[in-house]
């Protein structure tokens, strides 16, 4: 700071108290003007809605959100509500937000909570902390925005706007750099602030601080900061390159009896984790479709079937991973069991369109009904563009 200006990245300890307030009154006198109306922000004081929105918003931009906490927070305004609802209507209003474990640990956790602690979200934060998926990011947030606690929260906004101001060189989420960060955002906040402050620092992130394109000349805390006042604010924070994307092909199987269809049901664990979906399989080297989609359908739900022909294709993202997801239209042959099948179920593409589906087979399913209406006008084509 100026502290810093001078290049040094500046610890917790050395910062000075002059230093300390002008960080504090600065960035919160900017957030009184600047700070988005959300609809979680509403509910700061329900330890529950913080959490819920915090864990929503994990690795999921803000405007992606909105729709999603609206929804949920409409069906399961309370701890309770959540805690008594059946996993498959939770899974079902989470299905397109992604990484599924969020939604299996946010009811595990609602559960335990109804048990242990009569309903009421914990303010220990030991006990908070053993609950199924709070993490050291969650734990901080519904600490200090539902509680007023004086706990961090360091997401990517944060180590991108506390890097920059204090110079921190090294690798944002490794050690040395990420303790240094974390220290910083905590000795930081001012008594009885930590709501504010603590979201403050995140906005700043979002709509200022960007990765690429940071808006200096509109931030708060320029006269402190080092990047800002270096010929290259981006060359903070120190992001090693990413992990190289890895390009998958998933093939489904759609095999058709009459007018339904036969989904199963994922294992609790893992990629979607908990969700219905057209028999799948990853296909592997030397495999045609085809040779793959006959493989969904024999070892994920027991069947042996005739391929009928494509249906469409869906790209989907997930993490490092560039997934192509094949649709195949099979019909019957036979019925052969095996001791691996999941839950399976016949059910029309109207009932299919209620079950928690993950975003590619919800798109695989939109395509499958817009082929079949091109059949019943008696133009059928395949592969159906999408």
């Amino acid at each position: 700071m100026r502290d810093g200006v001078n290049g040094k990245a500046a610890n917790p300890s050395e910062l000075t108290a002059e230093t300390r307030e002008a960080f504090q009154n600065n960035l919160l006198d900017w957030y009184r003007e600047n700070r988005r109306e959300l609809p979680w922000r509403q509910r700061e004081d329900d330890p529950y809605a913080v959490w819920v929105s915090e864990v929503m918003l994990q690795q999921t931009q803000v405007k992606t959100v909105i729709p999603y906490y609206e929804r949920w927070m409409s069906r399961f305004p309370t701890l309770k509500d959540l805690a008594e609802a059946p996993l498959e209507e939770v899974l079902r209003l989470w299905a397109g937000l992604g990484y599924y474990a969020r939604a299996r640990n946010l009811h595990r956790a609602a559960q335990q909570v109804a048990a242990e602690y009569n309903g009421v979200v914990p303010t220990d934060p030991e006990q908070l902390g053993r609950l199924p998926g709070i993490g050291r990011y969650t734990l901080g947030a519904v600490l200090s925005i539902a509680f007023q606690q004086k706990a961090a929260i360091v997401d990517a906004n944060v180590m991108r706007v506390l890097s920059r101001v204090f110079g921190i060189e090294g690798d944002p989420k490794a050690n040395p750099a990420n303790a240094r960060i974390w220290a910083l955002a905590e000795s930081l906040i001012p008594d009885g602030r930590a709501r504010d402050f603590n979201q403050a620092l995140m906005e700043l992130g979002a709509l200022v601080c960007a990765p690429s394109d940071p808006n200096c000349e509109d931030c708060p805390l320029l006269n402190v900061c080092v990047a800002g006042n270096s010929l290259d604010p981006t060359v903070l924070p120190q992001i090693p390159a990413g992990k190289r994307t890895v390009h998958v092909t998933h093939v489904s199987t759609i095999i058709r009896l009459d007018r339904r269809v036969l989904i199963i049901q994922r294992p609790p664990h893992g990629l979607w984790g908990g969700l219905w979906e057209f028999p799948r399989r990853v296909c592997e080297p030397r495999e045609t479709p085809e040779e793959c989609a006959r493989r969904a359908a024999r070892e994920a739900a027991g069947m042996q079937v005739r391929i009928v022909g494509p249906v469409g294709t869906v790209k989907h993202a997930v993490t490092h991973h560039a997934i192509t997801l094949l649709g195949y239209e099979a019909q019957l042959i036979s019925e052969q069991g095996g001791k691996h099948t999941p839950a399976v179920r016949w059910v029309t593409l109207e009932e299919m369109g209620t079950l928690p589906l993950s975003a590619p087979q919800a798109v695989l399913r939109e395509t499958y009904l817009r082929c079949l209406e091109r059949e019943n006008a008696g133009g059928r084509q395949y592969p159906l563009p999408l």
